[in-house]
């Protein structure tokens, strides 16, 4: 049985697609099988993997629209022990399209279920925004990842992403649990980044994974090659880092606490 991770902030330029790919990367080469779905109208996981998009047949738009279609064709083989549902530039006009129908904000965990027996973790890379999208990922989801940029503004946003985080729980989604909060970005010359790192250590304190990801040209440069961080310079210190984060979550996540419900919880 899969635990299905969101990965949100309705913030832009916070490393969320980076970090998808990344951590999921990392999981995968421990031995772990990973689906990563993308459910970003930008699509940038789809093609930082190399994925083309003519090559596309059916994609995380067909899986919300269409009830009729199994997740399992839709799935594409990126790497060892990693698979992709891919996103098209469709996805921009489903928020739109999902207004009139019944239960929109469960067609995503619907879809998913038929393919939870087959990974360890399901991966579900948001948009920048808290619509219907973002909604349907956090209503699939058991817990909720989220990258903070260390910047000024960084603690305002993640305030309004905790207030529809704690709606949905309540509403739709009672079990959805925090995988954790992390700082990416992180510049060691400012001391900007460590009052944010610090700031959001204290508020969040156990939910607070203590790896912090660089800012580094590397991770910046991977997807424009069509490869991950590991592959493209697997010595960099961005590379180092998410290595040093997905061990930090799968220590939290395979843990006898969190199993038995003991961590995560929030609000």
């Amino acid at each position: 049985m899969s635990l299905v991770i969101a990965v949100a902030n309705q913030k832009g330029g916070v490393g969320k697609t980076t970090s998808c790919i990344s951590i999921a990367a990392a999981l995968a080469q421990r031995k772990r099988s990973v689906l990563l779905v993308d459910v970003d109208p930008q699509s940038n996981t789809t093609s930082g993997l190399g994925v083309k998009r003519n090559s596309i047949e059916l994609s995380s738009y067909d899986l919300l629209l269409d009830d009729s279609i199994d997740a399992g064709d839709a799935i594409c083989n990126v790497r060892q022990n990693f698979d992709l549902i891919p996103a098209t530039i469709d996805l921009a006009g489903a928020e739109i399209e999902l207004v009139p129908l019944l239960q929109r904000e469960h067609k995503l965990r619907r879809s998913l279920a038929a393919v939870h027996d087959k990974y360890d973790y399901i991966i579900l890379d948001c948009p920048p925004s808290l619509g219907l999208l973002t909604l349907n990922g956090l209503v699939a989801a058991e817990a909720v990842l989220v990258p903070v940029q260390a910047e000024y503004y960084a603690l305002e946003g993640i305030m309004q992403l905790f207030s529809t985080l704690d709606i949905v729980r309540k509403t739709h989604n009672p079990k959805l649990r925090l995988a954790g909060v992390f700082v990416t970005m992180f510049d060691v010359r400012t001391q900007l980044s460590q009052q944010v790192k610090d700031e959001v250590a204290w508020y969040f304190a156990d939910n607070f994974l203590k790896t912090v990801v660089p800012r580094n040209v590397r991770l910046s440069e991977a997807p424009s090659h069509s490869q991950t961080i590991f592959e493209y310079d697997k010595r960099s210190k961005g590379a180092r880092a998410y290595e040093r984060l997905a061990d930090e979550l799968l220590a939290k996540l395979e843990s006898k606490a969190w199993q038995e419900g003991k961590l995560g919880h929030f609000g």
